[in-house]
């Protein structure tokens, strides 16, 4: 898109534009723009090696190389956005990783992490405040081993059928259809707001859709920020699942079963 922008610049009529630096500004500014919305709405799109936080980072240092400074309103974009993948990507490795470390610990307490970039993390604890009270936080709680004896009622069960596809169209106009349903699902899923739908309480053959936990029956795929996600359905139930996360998290997929 952006290789196109620049084409279609650089064939206007010079008569038009480039004899005026200030339209010459205004467009460079208008093509800027749209690059970096474009950016922070399909970072889903680049290198998968890399996390989403890693592309913008990436996207963003690209544009300064260039000179070119970002807007507030692009500012308030990758602010937004930066937040969101912290909350999705960090904060559940952290909740992970330390559980371990704290399980000594036998009293209530909050831990008050002070990160800068290039700096030693400063850590702080209090007993004065409860972390319910602070705005904004994310509880993240380990889910209990499945002992696969007879699944719940609210849960999704597995069964048996001919393999088929999925297809999910979403509303910016692309699709996702990977080779396998569950492939599909996984991708789809990764396109979330991950902890909403965790927070969703969906269940398959009891294990929860997406676990902190590795089930030791069924194979999981992993997911960004160390949680699992389990695809092990009949493909019917899979559209199903991802119909209510649509719904629940206001998505607006259309979900299609392919042969």
């Amino acid at each position: 898109i952006v290789g196109f922008s620049f084409l279609l610049f650089a064939n206007v009529n010079s008569r038009t534009i480039l004899s005026s630096a200030l339209r010459k500004k205004k467009l460079i500014f208008f093509l800027v723009n749209i690059f970096f919305v474009y950016i922070c709405e399909n970072l889903h799109c680049f290198d998968m090696e890399k996390s989403k936080l890693e592309s913008l980072y990436e996207s963003i240092h690209t544009l300064e190389n260039l000179g070119l400074a970002l807007t507030p309103e692009m500012n308030k974009k990758a602010d937004d956005l930066e937040e969101q993948l912290i909350k999705d990507e960090i904060l559940p490795v952290l909740s992970r990783d330390i559980q371990p470390a704290l399980s000594k610990i036998q009293r209530k307490l909050v831990l008050v992490v002070e990160y800068t970039p290039g700096s030693l993390i400063n850590v702080a604890l209090s007993r004065k405040i409860k972390i319910s009270e602070l705005n904004d936080t994310i509880t993240l709680e380990q889910d209990p081993i499945v002992q696969h004896s007879v699944g719940s009622k609210h849960s999704f069960q597995s069964s048996r059928s001919p393999k088929k596809g999925l297809c999910i169209f979403l509303p910016n106009g692309t699709f996702i259809q990977e080779k396998a349903a569950s492939k599909t699902m996984s991708e789809a899923i990764k396109l979330t707001n991950i902890l909403e739908v965790r927070k969703l309480g969906i269940k398959i053959n009891g294990v929860p859709l997406v676990s902190t936990t590795k089930d030791i029956k069924y194979n999981q795929q992993k997911l960004p920020g160390g949680l699992y996600l389990i695809t092990h359905c009949d493909t019917k139930s899979k559209k199903k699942i991802l119909e209510k996360i649509s719904k629940s998290l206001n998505l607006d997929w259309k979900i299609d079963i392919i042969d």
